[in-house]
């Protein structure tokens, strides 16, 4: 177990924003199943991207790593290389690649870590129920055995579990003979990681149809083509240096693209509405040292990933933050709305926890002091994000779970003035 302490600085600088691992993740599979040999360029090999790879091998793609890419040549070999599927703590590792397996029929076993094991995967298991495919799980937890032929067709599916299903099927059907359709039973949260997907299959070669009513006409027989693919800057992992940055002395993030399709880029509009000044650049975006940052309503349903890093911000701001629509945390790597209010209350915060979304009252200073990570990146990050308003040291519990999504995180940290002492407690 790995704690660092953190004693109160203001940050400022420079940094290299990390690529973003939505669109790795994606990049890495469509590259998988094309034939032919792909580039992709500019990826963090954080311990989710390490899983998707490491799964994608055991299902028979090569692949050759460079020091901030990939070459991947596509195209699944049978029989499956091997078949136990270890999908460490990533959510989109799993949901990705378990409707791929079920087109290959082979007997293939997902596994996982930590909270994955109990992470709702409900909606495959009534597919597989209406199409006869054989599974077992360990009374609804990990490990999954799987086996059998994912069939073209109509598929219902809730939109307001996680999107990251609607994805994992786009990237089945279109593998199948026949063409399907992907009907959305209820509002679709988290949207935008959906028009990533759709976005990232374009540039593979792969083309899906959407309608105003919720549909996804998928035409089936279709061929992924290789490509080269550079992958940009990630805004969910900026979020937290905009934020140090405006409770800091400013920070500039770099490589970040102001057309991206990923909805985490609503954190710019969120924060000018706190009253951060930020100003776009070319391929970049500066924040300045900010004052009198206030509080706003904020709409987690289409942005769930940057809920801790706005609480965070919220407690240290002027007025009172309402964040709404956000129960979807719950089944994150931790209780997110729980783990994000537990911890900045035992600092001397004002957070109130709802069912579905938290009421954050600011204070001019938090105290500081022991908290925990929950095992969960985002929290950690978004608890040190807040470090430079604690009037004592800050230690966090387990923050090496930051490896998850931002293995550097620290050392960037640190590189942008951040005061920190780290050391290891044993197991």
């Amino acid at each position: 177990m790995k704690y660092v302490q953190i004693n109160p600085a203001k940050l400022s600088g420079r940094i290299v924003v990390p690529s973003s691992k939505s669109i790795c993740h994606r990049a890495i599979i469509c590259a998988s199943l094309s034939d032919g040999t792909s580039n992709i360029k500019n990826i963090n090999f954080s311990e989710d991207i390490e899983a998707t790879c490491g799964a994608l091998k055991n299902l028979g793609v090569e692949m050759q790593r460079q020091k901030n890419g990939l070459t991947v040549k596509g195209n699944f070999k049978r029989p499956v290389k091997n078949p136990i599927i270890n999908c460490a703590q990533s959510g989109s590792t799993i949901r990705f690649l378990i409707p791929i397996a079920a087109t290959i029929d082979e007997e293939v076993v997902f596994t996982g870590d930590g909270k994955l094991a109990e992470r709702p995967l409900g909606i495959y298991y009534d597919i597989f129920d209406n199409q006869n495919i054989y599974y077992k799980n360990f009374e609804g937890r990990l490990p999954l055995t799987l086996k059998g032929k994912l069939k073209s067709g109509e598929y219902r599916v809730r939109g307001d579990v996680s999107s990251q299903f609607i994805t994992g099927l786009l990237f089945a059907l279109s593998r199948l003979d026949g063409n399907s359709t992907i009907c959305v039973t209820t509002e679709l949260e988290s949207k935008p990681y959906v028009d990533i997907t759709l976005d990232v299959m374009e540039k593979f070669g792969v083309e899906i149809d959407e309608n105003a009513h919720g549909e996804y006409t998928v035409r089936g027989g279709q061929k992924y083509e290789s490509s080269d693919y550079q992958v940009e800057g990630d805004f969910s992992q900026a979020a937290f240096w905009l934020v140090m940055g405006a409770l800091g002395d400013g920070i500039n993030c770099c490589g970040l693209k102001k057309t991206s399709l990923q909805g985490d880029k609503i954190i710019v509009d969120i924060l000018k509405r706190m009253g951060v000044e930020i100003k776009w650049e070319a391929g970049s975006i500066t924040v300045s040292s900010s004052h009198g940052i206030h509080g706003t309503i904020v709409d987690g349903s289409q942005c769930p990933d940057l809920i801790p890093i706005l609480a965070a911000l919220a407690s240290v701001s002027q007025g009172t933050t309402e964040i709404k629509n956000a129960g979807r945390l719950r089944i994150k790597e931790s209780d997110r709305l729980k783990a994000i209010s537990s911890e900045l209350n035992k600092m001397g915060g004002d957070v109130i926890e709802k069912e579905d979304g938290l009421i954050v009252t600011g204070r001019q200073k938090l105290m500081g002091g022991r908290v925990n990570s929950w095992n969960d990146h985002r929290i950690a990050m978004a608890l040190a994000a807040v470090s430079s308003k604690c009037l004592n040291p800050m230690i966090i519990e387990g923050a090496e779970c930051v490896k998850k999504s931002y293995p550097d995180f620290w050392k960037d940290f640190m590189t942008l003035g951040g005061d920190i002492d780290e050391w290891n407690m044993g197991q």
